[in-house]
């Protein structure tokens, strides 16, 4: 089996789904490439159509997947684009019934017809499915099918665009008991294996950058979180409310910039009862930006990008002695737990309900805050278990398809709970422990197997089925 590197499973990404949103723009961007690959030209395009299937169909509009497809299909990049610019760059796409693909060539295109939702189709490969279909201006055609597999991975039936970067590292773990008997074997912490490993990808310099531009981000996306207000688009009413949270917490204080405001939590009151309200903002303002196509840090997914940033930001703002080093750690760490999900699992809400979502990052964050308050190995992925263990079987319901009912509140729990399971770990002997990690992992897949399909990400099943709503598109 080959390695993955944490920076697949933690990086920048845009909102509102890492699997509906940015797995589609992603395949639309292949696509394209597809087309010049075959002798084609960008302008022997005549026409594209775009049909979508199974939790894409289901849940697309809320989701944003066609907003995805069509930004996709103009050659936008969605780690670059500015987020303002989408809803006026579709609504002209809309009104003027033309596509501009690359920067030149202009073809007709009815968002109507040419963007397909097949409600009761599924593609047999996996859940998230979807197929463009290109004509000529010679009459030929190019079809292609792709899945959209969780995290803003792309895979074919016979591809997958996270063995791109993928490769055989020095000491492979692939599985929670082989860290542990990498560390115990050299002696080394968690963040200094990971270090060893993405060095097969990266210099030691480059990882700090790297991590520190992911740690940039995840402050930026919380502090503009933090300081919007207003009701989310979609539909479903639903109010911001990490601005009105991030008022009533600070009571006055001033400040001009990110860093007087981190400053200013930092000598705001520690009891236990802020602390908890704080973690709550920070988990809310990033998926309140992430459900109002803000740009946002997918770990390991959008629907539960709050977690880790919640979690990290915790962690600088209320506990001792965390720098930036222990910042670049955390987020190794939240990384390769990430990825004996992906290995071994999934992390796809539409293969396996919320458990591979706010369970996983959960577990994450979970992972990487017991090492920087000085737990062991075998500590550290005790919190990892003990985090997902209480997230077994959560099911995926959003109401009118939106990433944000259940999903933005769940995101608060999950980093109370990550927080929770550090605290148990480093309180515990893991010699003790009755659960590995490996063995919470397989139960998760089992139970994900067995899950009946309308908890996955179709809005068929849960709060998505009782709550009567009338959704408008993104």
């Amino acid at each position: 089996m080959e390695s993955i590197s944490i920076f697949e499973i933690i990086k920048i990404g845009i909102g509102p789904s890492s699997s509906h949103t940015m797995g589609p723009w992603k395949a639309a961007e292949l696509f394209l490439k597809l087309i010049l690959a075959s002798n084609k030209s960008i302008n022997d395009i005549k026409e594209l159509q775009a049909h979508l299937y199974g939790s894409l169909a289901k849940t697309g509009k809320g989701h944003g997947t066609d907003v995805a497809i069509l930004m996709g299909l103009s050659g936008e990049d969605y780690t670059t684009i500015n987020t303002d610019t989408i809803t006026e760059k579709v609504a002209t796409i809309k009104s003027s019934k033309k596509l501009m693909i690359g920067e030149t060539h202009s073809i007709d295109f009815d968002f109507t017809t040419q963007v397909v939702f097949h409600m009761k189709e599924s593609l047999p490969f996996h859940p998230n499915g979807l197929e463009f279909k290109a004509i000529f201006t010679d009459g030929t055609e190019l079809t292609k099918k792709y899945y959209s597999v969780g995290g803003g991975f792309v895979a074919t039936e016979d591809e997958n665009t996270i063995n791109e970067h993928a490769i055989v590292t020095p000491f492979p773990c692939h599985h929670a008991s082989t860290i542990l008997e990498n560390c115990t074997k050299m002696n080394l912490s968690v963040s200094d294996l990971i270090y060893i490993n993405e060095e097969a990808w990266r210099t030691k310099e480059q990882i700090k950058i790297d991590a520190l531009k992911i740690w940039s981000e995840i402050k930026d996306c919380i502090y503009r979180g933090a300081h919007k207000e207003g009701i989310l688009p979609g539909g479903l009413q639903v109010k911001r409310r990490a601005g009105e949270l991030n008022r009533k917490l600070l009571e006055g204080t001033s400040y001009t910039n990110i860093e007087e405001w981190i400053d200013a939590i930092k000598n705001s009151e520690h009891s236990f009862s802020k602390v908890n309200k704080w973690v709550s903002c920070f988990a809310l303002a990033v998926n309140e930006e992430n459900a109002a196509f803000g740009r946002i840090i997918t770990a390991p997914t959008n629907g539960a990008a709050g977690v880790i940033p919640a979690v990290l930001m915790y962690a600088y703002c209320f506990t001792e002695n965390f720098d930036e080093e222990k910042a670049i750690r955390f987020i190794l760490i939240a990384g390769e737990i990430g990825t004996l999900f992906k290995k071994n699992a999934t992390i796809s809400a539409a293969m396996g309900g919320c458990q591979a979502e706010i369970g996983v990052s959960s577990a994450m964050a979970a992972a990487a805050l017991a090492e920087s308050m000085g737990a062991s190995p075998s500590q550290v992925l005790m919190a990892a278990e003990i985090a997902m263990e209480h997230h077994l079987g959560l099911t995926c319901d959003p109401i009118g398809g939106l990433v944000q009912i259940p999903c933005i509140e769940r995101n608060s729990m999950g980093a109370m709970k990550a927080i929770t399971a550090c605290n148990l770990a480093i309180e515990s002997n893991p010699e003790s422990a009755r659960v590995s990690l490996d063995d919470v992992i397989k139960s998760m897949w089992e139970t994900a197997k067995d899950m009946n399909t309308k908890y996955k990400e179709t809005s068929e099943g849960g709060l998505a089925t009782n709550i009567s709503v009338n959704v408008a598109e993104c």
